[in-house]
Protein backbone atom coordinates (compact mmCIF):
# COMPACT_ATOMS: atom_id res chain seq x y z
CA UNK A 1 0.00 0.00 0.00
CA UNK A 2 1.30 3.43 -0.90
CA UNK A 3 1.73 5.71 2.08
CA UNK A 4 0.48 9.33 1.79
CA UNK A 5 3.94 10.75 2.46
CA UNK A 6 5.34 8.73 -0.43
CA UNK A 7 3.32 10.80 -2.91
CA UNK A 8 5.58 13.79 -2.26
CA UNK A 9 8.81 11.87 -2.84
CA UNK A 10 10.61 12.12 -6.19
CA UNK A 11 10.29 9.08 -8.45
CA UNK A 12 13.09 6.80 -9.40
CA UNK A 13 13.42 8.52 -12.75
CA UNK A 14 14.36 11.84 -11.20
CA UNK A 15 12.82 14.79 -9.36
CA UNK A 16 9.44 16.18 -10.42
CA UNK A 17 9.51 19.10 -12.83
CA UNK A 18 9.92 22.51 -11.29
CA UNK A 19 6.82 24.58 -10.75
CA UNK A 20 6.04 26.81 -13.70
CA UNK A 21 8.26 24.86 -16.10
CA UNK A 22 6.61 24.67 -19.55
CA UNK A 23 5.36 21.22 -20.53
CA UNK A 24 6.71 19.48 -23.59
CA UNK A 25 3.40 19.88 -25.40
CA UNK A 26 3.32 23.63 -24.72
CA UNK A 27 6.86 23.97 -26.06
CA UNK A 28 5.96 22.02 -29.20
CA UNK A 29 2.88 24.19 -29.70
CA UNK A 30 4.96 27.32 -29.23
CA UNK A 31 7.51 26.20 -31.80
CA UNK A 32 4.83 25.21 -34.28
CA UNK A 33 2.96 28.51 -34.03
CA UNK A 34 6.21 30.44 -34.18
CA UNK A 35 6.98 28.60 -37.41
CA UNK A 36 3.48 29.33 -38.73
CA UNK A 37 3.86 33.03 -37.84
CA UNK A 38 7.24 33.20 -39.59
CA UNK A 39 5.80 31.45 -42.64
CA UNK A 40 2.90 33.92 -42.64
CA UNK A 41 5.24 36.92 -42.56
CA UNK A 42 7.45 35.53 -45.32
CA UNK A 43 4.42 34.69 -47.48
CA UNK A 44 2.98 38.19 -47.14
CA UNK A 45 6.40 39.67 -47.88
CA UNK A 46 6.69 37.52 -50.99
CA UNK A 47 3.18 38.53 -52.02
CA UNK A 48 4.06 42.20 -51.73
CA UNK A 49 7.26 41.67 -53.72
CA UNK A 50 5.50 39.77 -56.51
CA UNK A 51 2.69 42.31 -56.85
CA UNK A 52 5.20 45.16 -56.84
CA UNK A 53 7.34 43.57 -59.56
CA UNK A 54 4.26 42.84 -61.67
CA UNK A 55 3.22 46.46 -61.36
CA UNK A 56 6.63 47.63 -62.55
CA UNK A 57 7.04 45.28 -65.51
CA UNK A 58 3.56 45.84 -66.91
CA UNK A 59 3.77 47.74 -70.24
CA UNK A 60 1.76 50.61 -68.80
CA UNK A 61 3.17 54.02 -67.93
CA UNK A 62 1.59 54.98 -64.58
CA UNK A 63 2.72 58.59 -64.99
CA UNK A 64 0.77 59.04 -68.23
CA UNK A 65 -2.30 57.60 -66.55
CA UNK A 66 -2.04 60.35 -63.93
CA UNK A 67 -1.03 63.42 -65.95
CA UNK A 68 -2.59 62.50 -69.28
CA UNK A 69 -1.07 62.28 -72.74
CA UNK A 70 -1.24 66.04 -73.30
CA UNK A 71 0.94 66.91 -70.32
CA UNK A 72 4.18 68.80 -70.86
CA UNK A 73 7.56 67.26 -70.18
CA UNK A 74 7.91 69.37 -67.04
CA UNK A 75 4.59 68.11 -65.71
CA UNK A 76 5.56 64.55 -66.57
CA UNK A 77 8.92 64.85 -64.78
CA UNK A 78 7.32 66.41 -61.71
CA UNK A 79 4.78 63.56 -61.46
CA UNK A 80 7.53 61.01 -62.10
CA UNK A 81 9.51 62.30 -59.12
CA UNK A 82 6.44 62.70 -56.92
CA UNK A 83 5.56 59.05 -57.48
CA UNK A 84 9.09 58.03 -56.47
CA UNK A 85 9.87 56.40 -59.81
CA UNK A 86 13.24 58.16 -59.99
CA UNK A 87 14.45 56.17 -56.97
CA UNK A 88 16.22 52.78 -57.20
CA UNK A 89 13.87 49.80 -57.44
CA UNK A 90 14.65 48.57 -53.92
CA UNK A 91 13.81 51.96 -52.43
CA UNK A 92 10.56 51.99 -54.38
CA UNK A 93 9.70 48.58 -52.95
CA UNK A 94 10.46 49.62 -49.38
CA UNK A 95 8.28 52.68 -49.83
CA UNK A 96 5.51 50.59 -51.35
CA UNK A 97 5.71 48.05 -48.52
CA UNK A 98 5.58 50.76 -45.85
CA UNK A 99 2.52 52.31 -47.49
CA UNK A 100 0.74 48.96 -47.77
CA UNK A 101 1.45 48.14 -44.13
CA UNK A 102 -0.26 51.44 -43.25
CA UNK A 103 -3.24 50.40 -45.38
CA UNK A 104 -2.41 52.92 -48.12
CA UNK A 105 -2.64 51.44 -51.62
CA UNK A 106 -2.52 54.79 -53.38
CA UNK A 107 -5.30 56.47 -55.35
CA UNK A 108 -7.34 54.87 -58.07
CA UNK A 109 -7.18 56.55 -61.45
CA UNK A 110 -10.55 55.10 -62.46
CA UNK A 111 -12.62 56.23 -59.49
CA UNK A 112 -10.53 59.10 -58.13
CA UNK A 113 -10.84 57.65 -54.62
CA UNK A 114 -8.27 56.02 -52.39
CA UNK A 115 -7.88 52.35 -53.34
CA UNK A 116 -8.35 51.33 -49.70
CA UNK A 117 -11.69 53.15 -49.66
CA UNK A 118 -12.76 51.40 -52.87
CA UNK A 119 -11.74 48.01 -51.49
CA UNK A 120 -13.75 48.56 -48.30
CA UNK A 121 -16.74 49.26 -50.53
CA UNK A 122 -16.44 46.33 -52.97
CA UNK A 123 -14.95 43.56 -50.84
CA UNK A 124 -18.10 42.93 -48.70
CA UNK A 125 -20.06 42.20 -51.88
CA UNK A 126 -17.60 39.46 -52.88
CA UNK A 127 -17.38 38.19 -49.30
CA UNK A 128 -21.16 37.86 -49.09
CA UNK A 129 -21.37 36.08 -52.44
CA UNK A 130 -18.48 33.69 -51.70
CA UNK A 131 -19.76 32.90 -48.19
CA UNK A 132 -23.21 31.90 -49.43
CA UNK A 133 -21.65 29.90 -52.26
CA UNK A 134 -19.39 28.04 -49.83
CA UNK A 135 -22.29 27.37 -47.47
CA UNK A 136 -24.24 25.79 -50.33
CA UNK A 137 -21.19 23.76 -51.34
CA UNK A 138 -20.66 22.45 -47.80
CA UNK A 139 -24.31 21.77 -46.91
CA UNK A 140 -24.94 19.88 -50.15
CA UNK A 141 -21.51 18.65 -51.21
CA UNK A 142 -20.41 17.01 -47.95
CA UNK A 143 -23.53 14.81 -47.44
CA UNK A 144 -23.58 13.99 -51.15
CA UNK A 145 -19.95 12.87 -51.07
CA UNK A 146 -20.44 10.80 -47.92
CA UNK A 147 -23.54 9.01 -49.22
CA UNK A 148 -21.92 8.46 -52.64
CA UNK A 149 -18.93 6.77 -50.98
CA UNK A 150 -21.12 4.70 -48.64
CA UNK A 151 -23.20 3.49 -51.60
CA UNK A 152 -20.44 3.19 -54.12
CA UNK A 153 -21.69 2.19 -57.55
CA UNK A 154 -25.30 3.04 -56.72
CA UNK A 155 -27.46 5.66 -58.37
CA UNK A 156 -26.54 8.31 -55.80
CA UNK A 157 -22.88 7.72 -56.53
CA UNK A 158 -23.55 8.04 -60.26
CA UNK A 159 -25.46 11.30 -59.72
CA UNK A 160 -22.65 12.70 -57.57
CA UNK A 161 -20.06 11.87 -60.23
CA UNK A 162 -22.16 13.48 -62.98
CA UNK A 163 -22.69 16.58 -60.83
CA UNK A 164 -18.95 16.86 -60.24
CA UNK A 165 -18.16 16.29 -63.92
CA UNK A 166 -20.62 18.96 -65.10
CA UNK A 167 -19.39 21.35 -62.43
CA UNK A 168 -15.82 21.01 -63.68
CA UNK A 169 -16.73 21.11 -67.38
CA UNK A 170 -19.39 23.79 -67.89
CA UNK A 171 -18.19 27.40 -68.41
CA UNK A 172 -19.48 29.46 -65.53
CA UNK A 173 -20.31 32.49 -67.67
CA UNK A 174 -22.51 30.33 -69.93
CA UNK A 175 -24.42 28.89 -66.98
CA UNK A 176 -24.82 32.40 -65.59
CA UNK A 177 -26.28 33.72 -68.82
CA UNK A 178 -28.61 30.73 -69.17
CA UNK A 179 -29.68 31.13 -65.55
CA UNK A 180 -30.50 34.81 -66.07
CA UNK A 181 -32.42 34.01 -69.24
CA UNK A 182 -34.49 31.26 -67.63
CA UNK A 183 -35.03 32.28 -64.01
CA UNK A 184 -35.07 36.06 -64.49
CA UNK A 185 -36.05 36.72 -68.08
CA UNK A 186 -38.62 33.95 -68.62
CA UNK A 187 -39.85 32.76 -65.22
CA UNK A 188 -39.21 35.93 -63.20
CA UNK A 189 -38.33 33.93 -60.09
CA UNK A 190 -35.20 35.90 -59.16
CA UNK A 191 -33.98 39.47 -59.29
CA UNK A 192 -31.90 40.78 -62.15
CA UNK A 193 -28.24 41.81 -62.26
CA UNK A 194 -26.78 43.85 -59.40
CA UNK A 195 -27.06 43.52 -55.63
CA UNK A 196 -30.38 45.35 -55.28
CA UNK A 197 -33.17 46.79 -57.31
CA UNK A 198 -33.16 50.50 -58.12
CA UNK A 199 -35.95 51.15 -55.61
CA UNK A 200 -33.90 49.79 -52.68
CA UNK A 201 -30.48 51.00 -53.78
CA UNK A 202 -28.91 53.03 -50.95
CA UNK A 203 -31.95 52.76 -48.68
CA UNK A 204 -30.38 50.33 -46.20
CA UNK A 205 -27.82 51.95 -43.84
CA UNK A 206 -24.37 50.43 -44.29
CA UNK A 207 -23.16 48.68 -41.14
CA UNK A 208 -21.20 45.65 -42.32
CA UNK A 209 -21.40 46.15 -46.08
CA UNK A 210 -23.26 42.82 -46.35
CA UNK A 211 -26.67 43.71 -47.76
CA UNK A 212 -28.47 40.74 -46.26
CA UNK A 213 -27.06 41.40 -42.79
CA UNK A 214 -27.56 45.18 -42.95
CA UNK A 215 -31.18 44.82 -44.05
CA UNK A 216 -31.84 42.44 -41.16
CA UNK A 217 -30.18 44.82 -38.72
CA UNK A 218 -32.34 47.66 -40.06
CA UNK A 219 -35.45 45.46 -39.88
CA UNK A 220 -36.22 46.18 -43.53
CA UNK A 221 -37.71 42.89 -44.69
CA UNK A 222 -38.66 44.23 -48.10
CA UNK A 223 -35.03 45.18 -48.78
CA UNK A 224 -33.91 41.78 -47.46
CA UNK A 225 -36.23 39.92 -49.83
CA UNK A 226 -35.08 42.08 -52.73
CA UNK A 227 -31.38 41.52 -51.91
CA UNK A 228 -31.96 37.78 -51.49
CA UNK A 229 -33.70 37.58 -54.86
CA UNK A 230 -30.63 39.16 -56.48
CA UNK A 231 -28.00 37.05 -54.73
CA UNK A 232 -29.68 33.64 -54.86
CA UNK A 233 -28.80 32.93 -58.50
CA UNK A 234 -25.09 33.96 -58.53
CA UNK A 235 -24.56 32.40 -55.09
CA UNK A 236 -26.28 29.22 -56.24
CA UNK A 237 -24.07 29.13 -59.33
CA UNK A 238 -20.89 29.51 -57.27
CA UNK A 239 -22.30 27.04 -54.75
CA UNK A 240 -22.76 24.48 -57.52
CA UNK A 241 -19.11 24.73 -58.56
CA UNK A 242 -18.08 24.59 -54.91
CA UNK A 243 -20.18 21.50 -54.15
CA UNK A 244 -18.79 19.79 -57.26
CA UNK A 245 -15.29 20.11 -55.82
CA UNK A 246 -16.23 19.43 -52.19
CA UNK A 247 -18.41 16.39 -52.98
CA UNK A 248 -15.67 14.87 -55.13
CA UNK A 249 -13.02 15.30 -52.45
CA UNK A 250 -15.37 14.11 -49.69
CA UNK A 251 -16.16 10.97 -51.67
CA UNK A 252 -12.46 10.30 -52.21
CA UNK A 253 -11.64 10.76 -48.51
CA UNK A 254 -14.54 8.57 -47.42
CA UNK A 255 -13.66 5.73 -49.81
CA UNK A 256 -10.19 5.62 -48.32
CA UNK A 257 -11.55 5.48 -44.78
CA UNK A 258 -14.28 2.94 -45.51
CA UNK A 259 -11.66 0.50 -46.79
CA UNK A 260 -9.58 0.80 -43.60
CA UNK A 261 -9.30 -2.06 -41.10
CA UNK A 262 -10.95 -0.20 -38.22
CA UNK A 263 -14.15 0.15 -40.27
CA UNK A 264 -14.19 -3.60 -40.94
CA UNK A 265 -13.65 -4.21 -37.23
CA UNK A 266 -16.47 -1.83 -36.28
CA UNK A 267 -18.85 -3.62 -38.63
CA UNK A 268 -17.82 -7.03 -37.27
CA UNK A 269 -18.61 -5.80 -33.75
CA UNK A 270 -22.15 -5.11 -34.88
CA UNK A 271 -22.15 -1.30 -34.99
CA UNK A 272 -24.86 0.23 -37.13
CA UNK A 273 -23.86 1.39 -40.61
CA UNK A 274 -24.87 4.95 -39.74
CA UNK A 275 -22.58 4.97 -36.71
CA UNK A 276 -19.72 3.46 -38.68
CA UNK A 277 -20.02 6.05 -41.44
CA UNK A 278 -20.78 9.22 -39.49
CA UNK A 279 -19.34 8.36 -36.09
CA UNK A 280 -16.04 6.86 -37.19
CA UNK A 281 -15.16 7.29 -40.87
CA UNK A 282 -16.51 10.83 -41.24
CA UNK A 283 -14.73 12.04 -38.09
CA UNK A 284 -11.44 10.90 -39.57
CA UNK A 285 -11.86 12.96 -42.75
CA UNK A 286 -12.64 16.22 -40.95
CA UNK A 287 -9.00 17.29 -40.93
CA UNK A 288 -8.38 17.16 -44.72
CA UNK A 289 -11.96 18.28 -45.37
CA UNK A 290 -11.35 21.53 -43.47
CA UNK A 291 -8.46 22.32 -45.81
CA UNK A 292 -10.60 21.54 -48.87
CA UNK A 293 -13.38 23.85 -47.68
CA UNK A 294 -10.92 26.65 -46.88
CA UNK A 295 -9.35 26.39 -50.34
CA UNK A 296 -12.79 26.33 -51.95
CA UNK A 297 -13.78 29.47 -50.08
CA UNK A 298 -10.55 31.20 -51.11
CA UNK A 299 -11.06 30.24 -54.74
CA UNK A 300 -14.56 31.75 -54.69
CA UNK A 301 -13.17 34.97 -53.21
CA UNK A 302 -10.75 35.45 -56.09
CA UNK A 303 -12.29 33.31 -58.80
CA UNK A 304 -15.76 34.83 -59.05
CA UNK A 305 -14.69 37.40 -61.65
CA UNK A 306 -16.80 36.00 -64.50
CA UNK A 307 -19.80 35.58 -62.19
CA UNK A 308 -19.52 39.18 -61.02
CA UNK A 309 -19.26 40.42 -64.60
CA UNK A 310 -22.25 38.39 -65.83
CA UNK A 311 -24.43 39.45 -62.91
CA UNK A 312 -23.05 43.02 -62.69
CA UNK A 313 -22.07 42.24 -59.13
CA UNK A 314 -20.03 45.15 -57.69
CA UNK A 315 -17.36 42.99 -56.03
CA UNK A 316 -13.61 42.93 -55.92
CA UNK A 317 -13.32 40.68 -58.98
CA UNK A 318 -15.17 43.14 -61.19
CA UNK A 319 -13.24 46.02 -59.60
CA UNK A 320 -9.85 44.47 -60.42
CA UNK A 321 -10.94 43.57 -63.95
CA UNK A 322 -12.12 47.10 -64.75
CA UNK A 323 -8.96 48.56 -63.20
CA UNK A 324 -6.76 46.26 -65.30
CA UNK A 325 -8.54 47.24 -68.51
CA UNK A 326 -8.12 50.91 -67.58
CA UNK A 327 -4.43 50.51 -66.68
CA UNK A 328 -5.17 51.46 -63.06
CA UNK A 329 -2.29 49.56 -61.47
CA UNK A 330 -2.79 50.95 -57.96
CA UNK A 331 -6.24 49.40 -57.89
CA UNK A 332 -5.04 46.14 -59.46
CA UNK A 333 -2.17 45.72 -57.00
CA UNK A 334 -4.30 46.72 -54.02
CA UNK A 335 -6.97 44.18 -54.92
CA UNK A 336 -4.34 41.50 -55.54
CA UNK A 337 -2.77 42.08 -52.13
CA UNK A 338 -6.16 41.87 -50.40
CA UNK A 339 -7.11 38.63 -52.16
CA UNK A 340 -3.67 37.13 -51.50
CA UNK A 341 -3.89 38.10 -47.84
CA UNK A 342 -7.27 36.36 -47.62
CA UNK A 343 -5.69 33.19 -49.01
CA UNK A 344 -2.90 33.35 -46.45
CA UNK A 345 -5.38 33.97 -43.63
CA UNK A 346 -7.55 31.04 -44.73
CA UNK A 347 -4.51 28.75 -44.85
CA UNK A 348 -3.55 29.88 -41.36
CA UNK A 349 -7.09 29.26 -40.12
CA UNK A 350 -7.19 25.79 -41.67
CA UNK A 351 -3.83 25.02 -40.04
CA UNK A 352 -5.16 26.07 -36.63
CA UNK A 353 -8.33 24.00 -37.09
CA UNK A 354 -6.18 21.10 -38.25
CA UNK A 355 -4.33 21.10 -34.94
CA UNK A 356 -7.52 21.48 -32.93
CA UNK A 357 -9.25 18.58 -34.70
CA UNK A 358 -6.22 16.30 -34.71
CA UNK A 359 -4.40 16.25 -31.32
CA UNK A 360 -1.61 14.18 -32.87
CA UNK A 361 -0.52 17.31 -34.81
CA UNK A 362 0.26 19.27 -31.62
Amino acid sequence: MVQPDMLDQPGRDGPPPAAGAPSGRAMRLGRRFAGVALSLVLTLLGLLLVTFVIGRIMPIDPVLKVVGERATQAQYDAAYQAMGLDKPIWQQFLRYMAEVLRGDFGRSISTGHAVAQDLRRVFPATLELATLGTMIGVLVGVPLGVVAAARRGGWIDQVARVVALVGYSMPIFWLGLMGLLLFYGILGWVGGPGRQGIVYDGMVPTVTGLILVDSLVAGDWAAFRDAFSHIVLPAGLLGYFSLAYISRMTRSFMLEQLSAEYVVTARVKGLSERRVIWGHAFRNILVPLVTVIALSFGSLLEGSVLTEIVFSWPGIGQYITKALLAGDMNAVLGGTVVVGTCFVALNLLSDILYRLLDPRAT
